[in-house]
């Protein structure tokens, strides 16, 4: 086994390692926090690791408040509702501890403590992020227990404005987390279908990062290695959830797809974004199903950059269609479903979902700009799984 305990400071500070949990309550302190408020959602809340982080703290004289009201794609009110309990306790910082959904919305509670306009206010259009009062924003410890988002190296939450059914990108630059703990001890209990999609969401970061158009060669690097460890690690962490090494190395692609990202997203996000406000699917399964789809369609514009990546990755056949065949063989033994019906999704509303991802924030970042037909074409192929 390879040790992975250290730590740096690449997009913010980040701590490696089993055991790391342990220095939560020195992180608190470091940041001047005094009464944090641990945010999750409501699995999580209820488990072993929580209690034990809340114990941690209150023994270090950090008494420690829970707040878990989270959907899985989390809502306005759920934020409204946080801050709430933020105000209430008379908490003065943040431990964002879950999956993507719970530092999301962590993340968007520190940001709106000391707000007074309303969430959607913030909406990553234009240069709303600058109504933001900054010295408002709590400090924020981030602590993913699945690896998929990377949400813990993210200046964004993506939230859901229940009344439009459309999901939002909130952001400033001071909801990056100031400490992250990638501790893959708090992973080993995460169920094998879960590790499977949230690592395939970490694939679909990295690799529609690589493939968006704009200049970011430092960006591309990154994505190329953290499809390099998906490519390593993922099957072994799902194949034993005990394999420690294989959990950190994980919890390490999940941040650095999410690092690559600031290049650009594509179409499977602007569609999976669409589904998951649609249909409340989850997030990781939707880009999972989609990939192949969208990296069909995009295939002209991307095949160069294909061929270097499956070279890269050490793949027999370095073409596109030995990436495909990858890919399919990827998801057929994490048993990812080949088609969106096996969520229960049809096509009865293809031209919503075609217009809501052509006008998604992640289409601006596709290869091709797919116009809302071309959206429509390939969420029914999708669906139909063909």
């Amino acid at each position: 086994m390879t040790e992975l305990t250290v730590n740096w400071n690449f997009p913010n500070s980040i701590y490696t390692g089993a055991g790391r949990i342990n220095e939560l309550p020195s992180m608190c302190k470091s940041l001047g926090i005094t009464a944090p408020l641990i945010i999750t959602d409501p699995g999580l809340a209820v488990l072993p690791m929580v209690s034990a982080a809340r114990n941690a703290c209150d023994d270090a004289d950090l008494p420690c408040g829970l707040f878990s009201n989270i959907q899985g794609n989390p809502t306005g009110q759920n934020i409204v509702d946080g801050v709430k309990a933020y105000k209430a306790g008379n908490h003065d910082g943040v431990i964002a501890f879950g999956g993507g959904s719970a530092l999301d919305a962590a993340k968007a509670v520190a940001l709106m403590v000391g707000q007074t306009r309303p969430l959607w206010d913030f909406e990553d259009i234009g240069d709303n992020w600058t109504r933001v009062d900054e010295e408002g924003v709590a400090p924020i410890i981030a602590v993913p227990t699945t690896a998929g988002t990377g949400s813990e190296v993210g200046r964004a939450s993506v939230i859901t404005d229940v009344d439009s059914k459309v999901k939002k990108i909130i952001f400033h630059p001071k909801m990056l987390p100031q400490r992250v703990i990638l501790d893959p001890e708090l992973t080993v209990g995460l169920p094998a279908n879960i590790t499977a999609a949230t690592g395939m969401d970490a694939l679909s970061h990295s690799l529609e990062a690589l493939c968006s158009p704009f200049y970011h060669p430092m960006a591309e690097g990154i994505a190329v290695e953290g499809i390099r460890l998906v490519k390593e690690y993922l099957p072994r962490a799902v194949a034993d959830g005990k394999d420690l090494e294989a959990r950190a190395q994980m919890l390490v692609a999940s941040s650095m797809g999410a690092t690559a990202f600031q290049k650009g997203l594509g179409a499977m996000h602007a569609i999976a974004h669409t589904l998951g406000a649609l249909y409340g699917a989850h997030h990781g399964l939707l880009n999972a199903i989609l990939m192949p789809y969208v990296l069909k369609a995009n295939r002209d514009e991307i095949e160069t950059k294909i061929e270097r990546l499956a070279c890269y990755i050490g793949l027999e056949d370095g073409s596109f269609d030995g990436f495909m065949y990858w890919v399919f063989e990827m998801r057929r033994n994490l048993n990812i479903p080949h088609a969106l019906s096996s969520l229960d999704i049809d096509d009865s509303q293809a031209e919503l979902v075609g217009i809501m991802s052509a006008n998604d924030p992640s289409a601006g970042g596709n290869p091709i700009l797919f116009s809302s037909e071309m959206y429509s074409t390939i969420f029914v192929s999708a669906v139909n799984g063909c």
